[in-house]
């Protein structure tokens, strides 16, 4: 009987599916598959930006005072902090296709501790927002702004930051596990690198909707 020889301190491969031809094939169907599950997440937050675009529409005045009050130091840094966070994910995604994976886990490390800072701020956003009493429908009583559509704006703001940033935490439970992946267990190679990359896929998205709620709550 014949056993398949291994290398003393290598590390084992991917491994295949029953149902795939070759990992070729495999890692093809894992992209496709994110693509589809960015789609359908696309598809969820373009349903809150077409209800900002109507009651913007239909209270002009109101959604422009709204969003005047809204920190932009703040979301200023926050989107700084989003768009760097993209950066170091991608890096890891180029360290795990050399194999690199102490440095795979290194730019996950980082980009988890920009998605901290990125809650932490968004956090003392909310506190001062509750504080004044800007708050989505009807528990607004902020009397800065008393305008027709003001609690609408606001329940806008809230639904979709919010939601985002539950998105930023589920990003950031993927990267974590590939950042233990990566220091544990440092299979990653130039043929074993899919999880890293869908992980960065996933937060490249979270990146991007945020590219579109900052101009859309803050600067329009």
């Amino acid at each position: 009987m014949s056993s398949a020889h291994v290398t003393p301190g290598s590390v084992p491969g991917p491994k295949l599916a029953a149902h795939f031809a070759s990992l070729e094939v495999q890692k093809h169907a894992a992209r496709l598959g994110m693509w589809l599950f960015l789609a359908t997440e696309i598809l969820l937050f373009a349903g809150l930006f077409a209800c900002y675009a109507a009651y913007r529409f239909l209270f002009p005045e109101a959604w422009a005072a709204s969003s005047r009050s809204l920190d932009l130091t703040m979301g200023t840094i926050n989107t700084v902090v989003l768009i760097t966070s993209s950066f170091t994910a991608a890096m890891a995604v180029h360290y795990a296709k050399e194999g690199k994976n102490k440095m795979v886990g290194h730019m996950n490390v980082l980009t988890l501790l920009m998605a901290m800072g990125f809650l932490v701020i968004k956090f003392f956003e909310y506190k001062h927002k509750f504080h004044i009493g800007t708050l989505p429908g009807r528990y607004y009583f902020y009397e800065g702004i008393q305008l027709p559509g003001a609690p609408m704006y606001f329940s806008v703001y809230f639904a979709s930051t919010a939601l985002h940033a539950l998105h930023v935490v589920i990003g950031m439970t993927v990267l974590a596990f590939a950042t233990v992946r990566a220091y544990r267990v440092g299979d990653f190679s130039a043929n074993n690198y899919t999880q890293v990359e869908l992980g960065s896929m996933y937060w490249h998205l979270v990146d991007l909707v945020w590219i579109f709620l900052f101009p859309m709550l803050y600067l329009v």
